[in-house]
């Protein structure tokens, strides 16, 4: 279907400004050319304001599409390459999808403090001395690698020190030999907490002060926010195909 003027006009300006095209993005200009430009300009303001490096903004792209409450695969393979044309290496990417695959840990830290609530009601919560060596030396080591303790995993290192041991070891993978800096980990984490799929509050709060701590500024927090905000618009990447589809097959009945 050829584009008409002010659709090819978009279309130029999009690939201008964000540097990549895909053929969902033809659908949308196709049906609705006014609607694509908006999004153009909302997903735009954070590349314009550039604070960030355009490499770490790819990073938060990919954590955001890669996240096990998003997984939005053309997001992923787009903002890969992205990074890559970038200057990404294959360590520091590989490294943003470790960081993003901490959490599942989510259902752990709500679950376990709801858990002991309920075996406390009950007469059920049999006490454990958290002050024992083991549970101390698993708090020391969590501190030395990951930061500050919160108060969020108190019961998880109470109930099951066994589990939380063996997560200590799988999240501290990246911090231990990782090549990217303590502020870009943070600024990782906070975007898969911030996310419209994820919305945990407790960790948006523990990331954006770890990250203020590692040097973040308060610019750059905001511009991981206004990344993480534009996943709505893969609904209307993928239904707007399907849309299209339909109105065919509609047609040829």
């Amino acid at each position: 279907m050829t584009l008409t003027h002010k659709q090819q006009s978009i279309k130029d300006e999009f690939i201008r400004v964000r540097s990549t095209w895909a053929p969902q993005w033809e659908s949308i200009l196709r049906v609705d050319c006014d609607f694509l430009h908006a999004y153009l300009n909302l997903s735009a303001v954070p590349l314009r304001h550039n604070h960030l490096e355009d490499k770490v903004k790819e990073f938060i792209y990919i954590a955001v599409n890669a996240s096990s409450t998003h997984l939005f695969a053309p997001g992923i393979q787009m903002h890969l390459k992205a990074a890559v044309d970038f200057g990404a290496t294959r360590e520091e990417l590989m490294e943003v999808l470790e960081l993003t695959s901490t959490i599942g840990i989510h259902a752990f830290n709500v679950a376990m403090p709801i858990l002991a609530e309920v075996l406390e009601e009950d007469g059920l919560r049999e006490r454990t001395v958290s002050a024992d060596s083991r549970r101390q030396t698993l708090k020391r080591r969590f501190t030395e690698v990951q930061g500050p303790w919160d108060r969020i995993w108190d019961d998880a290192l109470e109930l099951d020190p066994d589990f939380f041991e063996a997560y200590l070891e799988f999240s501290s993978v990246p911090w231990q030999n990782g090549v990217l800096e303590p502020k870009i980990k943070e600024l990782v984490l906070c975007a898969l907490d911030v996310a419209a799929t994820h919305l945990y509050e407790p960790g948006i709060r523990i990331h954006m002060r770890n990250a203020l701590r590692h040097g973040a500024t308060a610019e750059e927090i905001m511009e991981v926010i206004e990344i993480a905000s534009v996943i709505g618009i893969h609904g209307a990447l993928i239904g707007t195909q399907m849309l299209e589809d339909a109105i065919a097959a509609a047609q040829d009945i």
